[in-house]
């Protein structure tokens, strides 16, 4: 799999440089899929959030290959595989951060009351 980031060399040398060696796709799963090539564009968050987005787009990238070029059995098994393996691979963090309001210097801290 040669998957190009941002302008960097190759995916495995951008994700291992961004972690410093450790590894979060394992070789299986980087192995099954060498002959897909795959380009991606990561731009705002920071490093660990851009590592996530980058393997969210493969893994869903992948799934999706498999629905539309080979079969629904294998698209399932490499679903169930992946999900098993670890969830946020196909399912995005819902979170947000929230907008601060007035009274208070962030979204849920007030100023301190004071009678005198």
């Amino acid at each position: 799999m040669e998957a190009v980031v941002s302008t960097q060399s190759t995916w495995k040398q951008w994700y291992q440089r961004r972690v410093h060696g450790s590894s979060g796709i394992n070789a299986e799963y980087m192995g099954r899929f060498a002959k897909l090539d795959i380009r991606i564009r990561v731009s705002g968050g920071g490093y660990t959030s851009q590592i996530y987005a980058v393997r969210q787009a493969i893994a869903k990238a992948v799934v999706a290959y498999n629905q539309k070029f080979v079969d629904e059995v294998s698209k399932r098994e490499i679903k169930e595989t992946l999900i098993a393996y670890d969830r946020s691979l196909l399912v995005a963090d819902p979170r947000r951060c929230e907008p601060k309001k007035f009274g208070g210097r962030s979204a849920r801290a007030r100023f301190q009351k004071s009678y005198r």
